[in-house]
């Protein structure tokens, strides 16, 4: 994906996140959206980078960066949300894009996507792009929403309650 849909993606993915994380659809969900918002776009848009240096889709789109973001917050406790720009980033490079990118790099040149990816220059790339969202947001909801209630219901069976 270009820019744009990245862009796009950290935009729609941090209104679905935000009303995921404060439903009431007040200030306090505006400031969640915000909050998670900058960080999320910046994240989209930092794996780029290696488009000015090194190899592109292989230098900055791998696990390995992924990963140091994860942990960057609990070290240097800033920057909690910017691996989740990153990772969506992934999700929309290997389920948008046709070419995908290289996970494993530079253990592996390989690189990794879905059939389902459009060329960056399509028509139908804002279309994938929302879809992908829609994708995420929907996983993201099933997580936040049925995950704890799956498990209350396993130590429910498991008490014999």
């Amino acid at each position: 994906m270009n820019k744009k849909g990245h862009v796009l993606n950290a935009a729609l993915l941090s209104i679905g996140l935000g009303y995921l994380l404060e439903p009431a659809g007040n200030a306090e969900t505006f400031r969640t959206m915000f909050a998670i918002g900058v960080p999320v776009t910046l994240g989209a848009l930092f794996p780029d980078v290696d488009t000015a240096f090194g190899k592109h889709r292989k230098t900055l789109h791998n696990l390995p960066i992924l990963v140091g973001f994860v942990v960057f917050p609990s070290v240097f406790g800033n920057l909690e949300y910017v691996w989740i720009g990153i990772l969506t980033h992934y999700v929309l490079d290997i389920a948008g894009s046709k070419r995908g990118i290289a996970l494993f790099y530079p253990l592996l040149k390989k690189e990794y996507g879905l059939p389902i990816g459009v060329p960056v220059s399509s028509k139908r790339a804002d279309i994938v792009t929302v879809a992908v969202t829609v994708g995420e947001v929907a996983l993201v909801a099933l997580v936040v929403y049925e995950v704890p209630q799956w498990g209350f219901e396993l130590g429910r069976q498991a008490l014999g309650i």
